[in-house]
């Protein structure tokens, strides 16, 4: 609601900012009170960078060039899965002991003030939406208007010196939970960031299947380095073929069920490691063309109204990892056979719901 209203170059740089010295200052703290307040600081701060992200994705790319888009931001996450564990213990290793501070809150400073430092670059990189840029000339942003007016996307000007113009907040909000739409969106994304999960438990997962504590930190980084292999073209296809995208979308989440299905019934750990890979792919390629999909659904919806109901959307998705995260108790180890059949089912329940959204936007555009 906040960022439709204001310049993404402000509110982007803000929030990271916020969260970069929240960070930093976890590396100071002395007692459970002030860990629970920062904590609570960081995330408020970052929960506003995923909706304000593919908020902004939507209003600057046409509807066959989201998807591509959206692979590329999360490519972010996906090698930080990847060499975030190599990073953070060579800085927790290395700074151990310096100054007389222990290696873990060396971690969380240098982090943080990395994120300020990027945060301040920001402010000067970041677009802000195509009819006030004040890194494009007139020129530029007219033909950045046209484009987006041309493939039926909604731009309502920020800033605009009519703000009595502007629908407000309280009715936007209503629009968008009352809208149908939103509700459809909503549990296909939970049922693809439930499986986000998954992530963290990757290094105890491959510990599982014999290897030692070490080389399974290791051992995971294939896992991550696979998905943009496939991810990457999905999506460059599915921008090519806009709208088969629903279709792609609803293909991968029965690979992703079928595959996390087998992982629960096959105990062989060389098969469990390939059923880990394609599971990781379907997620990664699952949550980018998610994005897109609702992103190009939307599109001729308030451009307001359609950044609530992202940001609802969103919300919803990243709630779903608490469920996720319950489902491996160390009990159930090391095949976790309820949680991979849990995943295979909430797959199938979002190939569902969005073959059903698929084919209603296109009936109700």
């Amino acid at each position: 609601m906040i960022l439709s209203r204001t310049r993404p170059s402000y509110f982007i740089p803000i929030i990271t900012f916020g969260w970069g010295t929240v960070a930093a200052l976890l590396g100071v703290v002395s007692n459970s009170t002030q860990l629970t307040v920062l904590r609570l600081l960081l995330g408020i701060f970052e929960g506003g960078f995923s909706p304000a992200v593919i908020f902004l994705i939507s209003i600057w790319y046409r509807k066959c060039e989201q998807s591509k888009r959206f692979i590329i931001f999360l490519s972010a996450g996906i090698l930080s899965g990847a060499f975030g564990g190599v990073v953070s213990g060579s800085i927790t290793s290395t700074l151990d002991g310096v100054h007389g501070i222990q290696g873990w809150r060396w971690l969380f400073i240098v982090e943080g003030i990395t994120t300020v430092g990027v945060s301040v670059l920001s402010h000067w990189t970041l677009l802000d939406y195509p009819h006030n840029s004040r890194g494009l000339n007139q020129a530029e942003r007219d033909l950045a208007q046209r484009r987006m007016v041309h493939d039926g996307i909604a731009e309502t000007h920020a800033n605009s010196e009519t703000p009595t113009t502007r629908t407000s907040i309280f009715i936007c909000l209503l629009e968008a939970l009352s809208n149908w739409r939103t509700w459809l969106l909503v549990p296909g994304y939970m049922s693809i960031l439930g499986a986000l999960a998954l992530s963290y438990f990757y290094p105890t997962l491959v510990e599982g299947m014999g290897y030692s504590s070490t080389n399974a930190q290791y051992m995971t980084a294939p896992l991550y380095l696979v998905s943009p292999v496939v991810a990457v073209p999905v999506c460059y296809f599915a921008d090519r073929k806009p709208h088969l995208r629903g279709t792609i979308l609803v293909l991968n989440l029965i690979v992703g069920m079928v595959f996390f299905a087998l992982t629960a019934a096959i105990q062989h750990y060389t098969a469990r490691y390939i059923f880990l890979c394609v599971t990781n792919i379907t997620i990664w390629t699952g949550n980018a063309l998610a994005l897109s999909f609702a992103t190009t659904a939307l599109a001729s919806v308030n451009q307001d109204v359609r950044a609530i109901m992202l940001a609802t959307m969103n919300g919803f998705g990243a709630l779903a990892q608490l469920y996720g995260s319950a489902l491996f108790p160390e009990k159930d180890g090391p095949q976790y056979v309820v949680a991979f059949s849990v995943f295979a089912g909430t797959f199938a329940a979002g190939a569902i719901f969005y073959g059903l959204a698929d084919t209603l936007f296109k009936r109700y555009p």
